[in-house]
């Protein structure tokens, strides 16, 4: 490799886990973020780089526009994913943050809030919330006005806020979290209902690859139910491992030794509003290697 390269791979080794962040937040996929990561090396690699004076915000820009473009084809192929669509879980154990300056749009519920704002504001949201991008630079990255990136970030805030509940603190969603397990195990119908809010929804992503329920369940007394109907033959032969994935608590499930769910919990009020099983065994490979 000639001194040049070299000095490039330097560059861009040192902002990598910023661009990952970015296109992880971005698609909600670690194997689309990894390809569009790729990609902006590629364009790195093939760039005069004598002439570039930010080196990191030329990455930085390459990987959010890199993102815009997948997230378009990304949202078709959702259009007709089986049963209901879930961020690929990602190991947030060594970088809490992944990446960035804070660990905002990251969680499950939020990312999936995301994918109702359109793809500029999209990224104008994960480069102001999760980055601290001043809008004098995410106008440019996302080619609009100042005004204007002030704007795309305004209404994905008001969005988002519309939807989101005030959520518990870690600990209490661990504590939530371990007791819904717990009471699962042993298919406990009241302790079940105890631990739900009264409008809690259970999602379960198999991508068609595995059984899983193919539509949201619903009702504090229906997902108790539900989830008490198979408890005798899901948790047979289960090892639970303790996890933080997406910055929140969470819990591998593994058989002999393989990975086959992610499962966590949001909560507010102290109550489960969402049970969130991540079962597409094509999703599991950043978080499978924890449990080996």
């Amino acid at each position: 490799m000639d001194a040049d390269l070299d000095d490039a791979l330097t560059v861009f080794r040192a902002v990598r886990p910023r661009l990952f962040g970015i296109a992880y937040r971005m698609l909600g996929s670690a194997t689309e973020a990894e390809d569009i990561v790729q990609d902006a090396w590629l364009r790195w690699q093939g760039t005069d780089r004598s002439v570039v004076q930010d080196p990191p915000a030329f990455l930085a820009t390459a990987t959010t526009r890199l993102a815009i473009n997948a997230l378009q084809s990304a949202r078709a192929r959702r259009e007709t994913y089986v049963g209901p669509w879930l961020p690929e879980p990602v190991d947030t154990s060594n970088d809490p943050t992944l990446g960035a300056e804070r660990a905002e749009a990251l969680g499950f519920a939020v990312l999936v809030m995301l994918e109702r704002l359109t793809p500029t504001e999209r990224a104008a949201y994960v480069l102001r919330e999760a980055f601290a991008y001043p809008y004098s630079q995410i106008c440019e990255i996302v080619q609009v006005s100042e005004a204007a990136a002030r704007q795309l970030v305004s209404r994905a805030r008001k969005h988002l806020a519309g939807e989101r509940r005030r959520e518990v603190s870690q600990e209490e969603q661990r504590r939530l979290l371990t007791a819904f397990v717990s009471a699962a195990q042993t298919g406990d119908l009241e302790q079940l209902e105890r631990l739900f809010a009264e409008d809690v929804v259970s999602y379960s992503d198999g991508g068609g690859m595995v059984r899983a329920s193919k539509f949201p369940v619903h009702g504090r007394v229906t997902v108790a139910k539900y989830i008490r109907a198979f408890h005798t033959h899901f948790w047979n032969g289960v090892e639970v491992t303790e996890a933080d994935v997406n910055g929140q608590p969470s819990m591998l499930l593994s058989r002999e030794g393989t990975t086959f769910a992610v499962l966590t919990v949001v909560a507010s009020a102290g109550a489960i509003d969402q049970v969130l099983w991540l079962m597409n065994p094509n999703k599991l490979a950043a978080v499978a290697h924890r449990a080996a």
